[in-house]
């Protein structure tokens, strides 16, 4: 997998349908529009199960984080709520590539790992349910809200569903990783 092959797929991709979005709304338009958009989230959707296939939690939230990205980049300034949860997701995925950075040194993971309580609301399938973890169930919940949208498209509601499961298959790859660095000696 070559993450920058994917990280350009995914912004082509976003810039796509946002294109396609705009394009609806432009008498004459419409059809140019659509054409874009289907193009934009097949693009999307290959991408993201491309990056579920490696199993990789780099790669995952790398992918999700390019799309929020374009994404707050190409949202209208005057919407409010979606800049704000664009950002909040931004930031909480920020936080989440430090943990992945700090699970690969099991020294300093297995001290980290003191400072979070047992009980089981603070744990992931028994690992710390750190900024990692946090991060991708916080945004499983965003995408969960977008699905329930009436008159979601078709296409678009599968890619949705895509990236959440994308989401889950991070979080089980990232907790190896917890398990693999506290079991190190």
């Amino acid at each position: 997998m070559d993450p920058i092959g994917l990280v350009d797929s995914i912004n082509d991709a976003a810039i796509k349908i946002d294109s396609g979005r705009k394009g609806f709304a432009i008498v004459g338009e419409e059809r140019k529009g659509r054409i874009a958009y289907e193009k934009g989230i097949a693009e999307a959707l290959n991408a993201f199960k491309e990056a579920q296939v490696s199993a990789n939690p780099q790669i995952i939230i790398t992918a999700e984080y390019t799309f929020l990205t374009q994404e707050l980049n190409l949202c209208d300034p005057s919407d409010k709520n979606a800049l704000t949860s664009l950002k909040s997701a931004i930031e909480s995925f920020d936080d989440a590539f430090r943990c992945l950075e700090v699970v690969e040194n099991h020294v300093i993971y297995q001290e980290v790992e003191k400072t979070y309580r047992r009980h089981k609301s603070y744990r992931f399938k028994g690992f710390p349910k750190d900024a990692f973890h946090i991060a991708c169930a916080s945004h499983k919940a965003r995408l969960s809200n977008s699905l329930k949208t009436v008159g979601l498209d078709p296409i678009e509601k599968s890619l949705l569903e895509q990236r959440t499961l994308n989401l889950t298959t991070a979080q089980n790859s990232y907790a190896q990783k917890q398990k693999t660095a506290l079991i190190a000696p």
